[in-house]
């Protein structure tokens, strides 16, 4: 009954703290003094809006306060330079290690030509400045997740799904991003909506490709030193 206790008013914290404005720096400071692996996956969860608990280095241990804030800093500065990039969305979440993480979204028509997974000349510019905030610290891990509509063959959107975040991850990495960096680039296809997939406007939302930036093992290692 005292954990039930204890897990219940951790997670009324992290809701309080997680959507009050605070900076990524603030909040690896208060995740970071009490958090561990497990309770860093709730908290990222929820900070992520369900998603943050899909990326975070496996490290299994606690990471202490002063780490948190060292990554939360970085990670603002991050996020401030990928808002300054034309057509770019930033989400400032949290990842499975409750640390101050990236989410950077581009719409996937502005991408990309329907159906097709060929980078067009105006994403090209947006990405190579992506990639110049990506490859500034290299000890930033990357994930990018390719997403459709529910329109037609759930094969085919897979397969398109996966080719667009392969499109991008490759162009990222010709820009000078570091292939090690990258520990996911996956498709999926329909099953993660954003918005109804009823109307024109909630489909055209759902298609785009997700970039996440979010601190590397080594990145925790030394900021615990």
């Amino acid at each position: 009954m005292k954990k039930v206790k204890f897990l219940s008013v951790l997670l009324s914290f992290s809701l309080m703290f997680g959507g009050c404005g605070m900076s990524n720096t603030a909040k690896g400071g208060l995740i970071g003094a009490g958090s561990g692996a497990t309770l860093g996956a709730i908290i990222g969860q929820i900070a992520g809006h369900g998603k943050g608990a899909a990326i975070g280095a496996a490290i299994g241990t606690a990471v202490g306060a002063g780490a948190g804030v060292i990554i939360g800093k970085k990670m603002d500065k991050a996020a401030e330079k990928a808002k300054a990039i034309e057509d770019a969305k930033v989400q400032q979440i949290t990842d499975a290690n409750g640390l101050a993480a990236v989410k950077v979204t581009f719409d996937g028509g502005i991408l990309f030509a329907t159906n097709s997974s060929k980078l067009n000349a105006t994403s090209k510019t947006s990405l190579a400045k992506l990639a110049k905030v990506l490859s500034e610290d290299q000890t930033m891990d990357i994930a990018v997740y390719g997403h459709t509509d529910n329109t037609g063959a759930l094969a085919f959107n897979q397969k398109l799904s996966g080719d667009r975040a392969n499109s991008v991850a490759s162009f990222l990495k010709s820009n000078g991003v570091a292939s090690n960096q990258f520990k996911y680039v996956a498709g999926k296809d329909f099953q993660e909506p954003i918005a109804s997939n009823e109307t024109v406007e909630g489909r055209a939302q759902n298609r785009r490709v997700e970039v996440y930036m979010y601190a590397s093992e080594q990145m925790i290692k030394d900021a615990s030193k």
